[in-house]
Parts: structure tokens; sequence; C-alpha cells
């Protein structure tokens, strides 16, 4: 068998060993997609590297102990200076361990960039974090939802992020890694997933007293499921215009998903806009000072209401 190959089965059989039965619900050791299934691959490989220091080491400790304690067959040499072997397994391991660890990373990271598209024609979605829930806005189907983000199967889609508010982290962990939304700016996450069912995604940025709550379901459907989920989202009455989304500025636990029928259109260009006058051009204000950033009161907890 190729070194490849044995290198390639140990980094499979680490996660395994490392946490025996153990699911690990909502992680990224129950990969949903390719970009989780990358991940994990790569976690097997660094762990593998780093069994050729921890391995040795806990082999070799007990027989120094045994070997060199009084009475001990080991030799007694207290003039000894320099031993060539020695020298170079205490040096050259590390190198070509950190030779092998910077390739691994560099090739993970160009292979796993968040804004590298994942195949033609994505679906686009619009994420707006806010205090503490998570706004999606669909622009192509015209609805949104309020911590609920609907996926279709084997589709790649493009996450748009932002911040109405303070910097926050976004992560769907079986899907991909975390990527940051702060106000004023906009970051991009590609995903793909490839089973369906509920995944969890959430906030890791500590910001304020709802932060332990501020998660939000991920619900992978098939393409025909997804298209009959649109239609019935239009069917709701509720919309989510430029007052209902000040609302929703303020900081609130969402206990339930929220669906709204359609959202005034360039409404994730707005919220940029509020926080960054000059990204305001070309873009209807819906009510939004595009010259005073929203005022946030990180002191009060509240149920966002429908």
């Amino acid at each position: 068998m190729k070194s490849r190959g044995i290198v390639g089965l140990l980094a499979a059989a680490v996660p395994a060993l490392a946490w025996p039965g153990v699911a690990c619900a909502g992680s990224f050791l129950e990969p949903a997609g390719p970009i989780a299934a990358g991940q994990i691959a790569h976690f097997g490989v660094i762990s593998t590297l780093m069994l050729i220091v921890i391995v040795p080491m806990f082999v070799a400790l007990p027989i120094v102990l045994l070997r060199y304690r009084r009475g001990g067959r080991g030799a007694y040499r207290p003039d000894w200076e320099f031993n060539w072997v020695l020298e170079i397994l205490i040096w050259g391991v590390p190198v070509v361990l950190a030779f092998a660890l910077g390739t691994a990373l560099w090739k993970h990271t160009l292979q796993h960039d968040p804004y590298r598209p994942l195949g033609p024609e994505p679906l686009v979605v619009e994420v707006v974090a806010l205090d503490w829930k998570f706004l999606f806005l669909y622009p192509e189907q015209g609805v949104a939802t309020l911590d609920l983000l609907a996926l279709p199967e084997n589709r790649p889609v493009t996450l748009k992020l932002t911040s109405g508010t303070v910097m926050q982290s976004f992560i769907i962990p079986s899907l991909a890694g975390q990527i940051y939304a702060m106000a004023g700016m906009q970051t991009q996450l590609n995903v793909l997933a490839d089973k369906t069912g509920d995944l969890v995604g959430r906030n890791t940025q500590y910001n304020g007293l709802g932060f332990a709550t501020q998660s939000f379901k991920t619900s992978v459907m098939s393409q025909e499921a997804f298209e009959a989920w649109v239609e019935a989202t239009k069917a709701q009455t509720a919309a989510l215009d430029a007052a209902g989304y000040q609302a929703l500025l303020k900081p609130s636990v969402v206990s339930e998903p929220v669906l709204y029928g359609n959202f005034t259109p360039g409404l994730f260009d707005q919220v940029i806009a509020s926080f960054s006058p000059g990204m305001a051009q070309g873009h209807a204000h819906a009510g939004m000072s595009a010259s005073t950033p929203p005022h946030h009161d990180h002191d009060h907890m509240q149920e966002a209401g429908r």
C-alpha cells in the first residue's frame, strides 16, 4: 500500500478513535457537506502527524525511567556531551513535522476558502446578524426568515453576511467553519449541503445577555421541498419593511422561527449603508439613517414578537 493511502486511513481512523461511538451532533464530526468533510479529513491528518511526536514520547518515557533509575541497566556517563543521532532526532523531526503541518494547512486553506464558489448558479442568501437572532433574506425568492435557514440539497449556496449591531461570528459546524459578520461590511461564506435534515447554526462571538441562546435552525431539504417551502412562505401575511427591521434591532430572543412573505427590496444593502454612508449610493433608504447607526440597548432582554 502506498504511503499516501496509509496516511489517509490513519487520518480517517483518528477521529473515530478519539470519540468512539460519539456523534457530537451539530459539530464538524458529523459533516453534512463537502466543506465540513474536508475539515474532518484535515483534522485527521493533523492528529496523525502529531502522533509522530506524542506516541514515541509516551513509549520512551517509561523506558528511560526504568533504564536509568537507581540500580537500572543504563550506563552512567557524566562526561557525555554529544550524539549525532539524538541531534538529528531532536532537531530534524520537529523541522519536518512543522513543514508537513504547514503544507497541510496551506493546501486546506486554499481548497476550502470560504469565498470560493462551490458550483454554478448558487442560491444567494443575505444574512443580517442581530441581538440575539439572525435574519435571513432570500432576494431571488422574495421571502425572509428569522432564525431559520432553509437550504436545498446539493445546490451551492452563497451566504452574504453583515451585522446590524456588534460583530458576530456565524457558523454552521456541520456545513462549514465560522466567518465574522461586521457592521457596515460584507463577508461571504459558500456552503453546500449534501444530505437532508436539520442542522444547528449559531453565533460564537459573545455579544451580551442573550448570547447563549443565539442559535438558529438550518433545514436542508430536497429541491422540490425547498420550492414548496418558498411558495408556502410567500403565502405568509407577515411582511418585513423598514419599520419591522427597526423593531428587530431591539435586543430580543426568538423562541420560534418567524417567516415573512415578502420584504423591502435592497434591505441588506440598506443595513450596510446605515453604518457606511458611502455605500448608500444607488440604494433606496427605506427609512434608515445612513449617517447615524442604529442605537442598541444591551441591558434588557425580551422576546421578539411576530
